[in-house]
Formats: structure tokens, C-alpha cells, sequence
């Protein structure tokens, strides 16, 4: 007879390479996972207290809150000048940037799949950290789940964030008027050339690097110089011409870009033409777009190209209240082009 004293129930080993289903288990192996992996990355006390719920402070007197959510799902999951961790940072950040809030919270969420090296989680998780402290804002919250391999991707990040709007400051996507100017803060598609370069092994002479970075600084720079600015949006899925698009049908006007005045590497360039790209539908998760009156449009200009992430900044277009909801491409051969709303994905999974 087996004496008793020998009779355990095996725990798994906590050193693995790769994510297991038992990290996704609430046990052993997923305090493994948060600790090592997660709260070794991510420093704020909110988080380590591993509560329910982070108890936050209230915003400054006079002050909005903001709030949006996104979800992440990249392929590849590293990218030349990023990755998905960088990524889910930026994005929601500079969504709160964009609707003048200052951004102060992120909560974030990882939907891991079997098999998933934990070497890339600790990676991702590194760049959140240090892209969260270059915007000025603290993780304090997540959740993480596991599922079968072959039912998910790798890694899925979906990202909260919280901000304050300060008081008087306010921002509107149909705020946009007749004789504005529209601005961007640097070269268009850059993300998205990036990922499809790696993604689809195209080697191109020129290295292509993601344009992804949190905007905190540079907008607030840009409304300190220019507080007249009417709205601002960061032109990701479906570029400047979805971003664009949804201005104009907000605000009750169209929009005539200058293809001549768009500021596009010679290597993205390239890459469109050679891939039948347009790339006023190519993701950026770097830039943004500002509609501001036209008086003001060269001070906003030199305040961006004050900024590192702002060099290339240029006034592309105007707003008319011809064709209302639409946008119109005066282009560099001569005549005009309609840019029409975007009907499929030109690139899948790219953010």
C-alpha cells in the first residue's frame, strides 16, 4: 500500500518558454505569468496592489473626463520600429490627444494564444511600460486570457484610456469651416508600408520604419501655439483619406487636398506604386491631422516642425463648402480625383 505521505498533485513547472493553458487558469501559473511578466514591466502602485478595480483620483477642477478603447492585432507582432505593445500604447494615447484630453490612465487586456513565446510577451510588455512613461501615463489595471493555439494569434491587446479635457479647451469633428487649411504632423504611411514590408518579406532597398509613437507632447505643443485649432484626428485605418472623409461629413463640408503638398517618403512612394497602393489609405500611428483657420495655419506649422516628431509637418489641403462630405485630390498631373470612402481593407491586420 502507496503510503500517503508520497501522494501529491503534481503543479505544473513554472518555468516555461512558451504560453501553456495553465497560465490562463487563475492559478499558480497565471500569478506567474502576471508577476513575472507584467508587474516586472509595468511600475505603477495601483496595479501592484492587484485589486478588482484601480481607485484613481479625480480630475483637475473645471476639467472633462475623456475616455476611449481600442483593440490591437498586428501581424507581425514586431515590426520594424515597433511592435503591438508600442502600438496599443500609442494608439489610445494619441485618441485622447487628438480630442484635446491629456491622457492619465490605461487599463490593457491580452488575449494570449497557445504557444505564444513568452520571451515576445516580455518584449511587448516592455515597450507598453516605456511607451506608457514617454505619454505620461500609468497602467493600472489588465486582465490577461489564454486560448487554444489555433484560436487566436499570437497576441491581442486591447487598450482604455482615460484622460482630462482641460477647461476650455474643446475640440469637434464638425467644427471644420470653409477657408480652414488642413495640416499634418509629418510623412503619411509609413506604419503601413512597414508591417506589409516585413509581413510579406518584400525587401526593399531602403529599410521602412513604423512612424508609431505617442503624440502627447506634440499636440499639446500645437494647442499652446495655436489654441484656434478646430479638430484634430490621427489619420490609422484608412488613412488620411478615411480620417479626412469623416471630418467633412461631420462638419457639413469637403476638403481639396494638393497632391503635390503630401509628404511621403521616396521609399513609401515606391512602395505604393509598386504595390497598387494609394496611400491616403495607408494606416500612420504616428501622425496626426489638424483642421485650423487659414490666419493661423503657418504658426501652427511652426510649432510642429519644432517638435522631433513634428519636422515634416505641411499644410496639404483646404476646407470648401463645395461637395459637402466629400474629398477631391487636385493632382499632380493636372484635374482633379474624387478620394472616396474606403470600401474594403487595402491592409489587413496592421493595427
Amino acid at each position: 500500500m502507496t503510503d500517503a505521505t508520497t501522494l501529491a498533485c503534481p503543479v505544473p513547472a513554472s518555468r516555461y518558454d512558451r504560453v501553456v493553458l495553465g497560465h490562463g487558469s487563475g492559478g499558480t501559473l497565471s500569478l506567474s505569468l502576471l508577476r513575472d511578466i507584467f508587474l516586472a514591466a509595468f511600475d505603477d502602485l495601483a496595479l501592484h496592489r492587484l485589486e478588482d478595480a484601480a481607485v484613481l483620483g479625480a480630475p483637475p477642477p473645471g476639467a472633462r473626463i475623456a475616455m476611449t478603447t481600442d483593440g490591437f492585432v498586428v501581424t507581425p507582432a514586431v515590426f520594424p520600429g515597433g511592435d503591438i505593445g508600442v502600438l496599443a500604447v500609442a494608439g489610445t494615447v494619441n485618441d485622447l490627444a487628438v480630442s484635446g484630453a491629456r491622457p492619465a490612465y490605461l487599463t490593457a487586456a491580452f488575449v494570449l494564444e497557445e504557444g505564444t513565446p513568452l520571451e515576445l510577451l516580455r518584449t511587448v510588455a516592455r515597450s507598453m511600460a516605456e511607451t506608457a512613461r514617454r505619454a505620461g501615463v500609468a497602467i493600472v489595471a489588465g486582465d490577461t486570457k489564454v486560448v487554444e493555439r489555433g484560436k487566436g494569434d499570437g497576441v491581442f491587446i486591447t487598450t482604455t484610456g482615460v484622460g482630462w479635457v482641460p477647461e476650455g479647451r474643446s475640440l469637434s469633428s464638425s467644427a471644420a469651416r470653409p477657408g480652414d487649411k488642413v495640416v499634418v504632423s509629418g510623412p503619411l504611411g509609413d506604419h503601413g508600408i512597414a508591417v506589409l514590408s516585413v509581413r510579406e518579406d518584400l525587401g526593399f532597398d531602403t529599410e521602412l520604419v513604423s512612424d508609431v509613437a505617442p503624440l502627447t507632447g506634440l499636440v499639446e505643443a500645437a494647442l499652446e501655439a495655436c489654441p484656434t485649432i478646430r479638430c484634430m484626428r490621427d489619420p490609422t485605418r484608412g488613412g488620411l483619406a478615411s480620417a479626412l472623409t469623416e471630418l467633412a461629413e461631420a462638419s457639413d463640408v469637403g476638403v481639396v487636398l494638393d497632391e503635390a503638398a503630401l509628404p511621403l517618403r521616396p521609399a513609401v512612394r515606391a512602395a505604393c506604386e509598386l504595390l497598387g497602393l494609394d496611400p491616403l489609405y495607408v494606416a500612420c500611428e504616428g501622425r496626426f491631422v489638424a483642421i485650423v483657420p487659414e490666419a493661423d495655419a503657418p504658426r501652427l506649422l511652426e510649432a510642429l516642425r519644432r517638435h522631433e516628431l513634428g519636422r515634416d509637418a505641411a499644410i496639404v489641403g483646404s476646407v470648401t463648402e463645395l461637395h459637402a462630405g466629400r474629398i477631391a485630390l487636385d493632382c499632380i498631373t493636372g484635374g482633379k480625383r474624387w478620394v472616396l470612402r474606403l470600401a474594403g481593407e487595402q491592409l489587413p491586420r496592421i493595427c
